[in-house]
């Protein structure tokens, strides 16, 4: 028996930000945003977080042409939204490299490098020392 074959190509891009990594796929469609096996609505209940989500494909005026899954990871909502955003730019680099000056421009292909800070020893925190007394 042959393989079925499909006709829709598929563009990845991975994003990160903090602790969430998010793995996303860009295929031809129109404008289905799929995050974590759940509608855009669905996953994100704060509107400005679908609104991050969004900004590549609006910047590059491709909201309808293409269709995004993704599955994201670790991290908090803001975090992950963040992260789609960063792999939604990547994979429309892979689509079409004509959209590089709008999304550099619009800082989504800059991976957003702060993390949390690391506990060291003899701290309760990060930075945070016990209180200290003289006697």
């Amino acid at each position: 028996m042959p393989a079925k074959k499909t006709d829709k190509i598929a563009f990845y891009g991975t994003g990160r930000r903090k602790k969430s990594i998010s793995r996303v796929r860009l295929i031809n469609g129109n404008g289905k945003i799929i995050v974590n096996s759940k509608p855009l609505d669905e996953y994100f209940g704060v509107e400005t977080l679908k609104v991050i989500v969004k900004q590549p494909l609006t910047v590059s005026n491709t909201l309808d042409k293409y269709d995004v899954i993704c599955k994201v990871t670790g991290g908090g909502i803001s975090g992950q939204a963040g992260a789609i955003r960063h792999g939604i730019s990547r994979a429309l680099l892979q689509a079409n490299g004509e959209y590089r000056p709008i999304l550099k421009s619009s800082g989504f292909l800059t991976r957003d490098a702060r993390m949390k800070e690391r506990k060291k020893y003899g701290l309760k925190k990060a930075r945070k020392a016990p209180q200290f007394s003289k006697r």
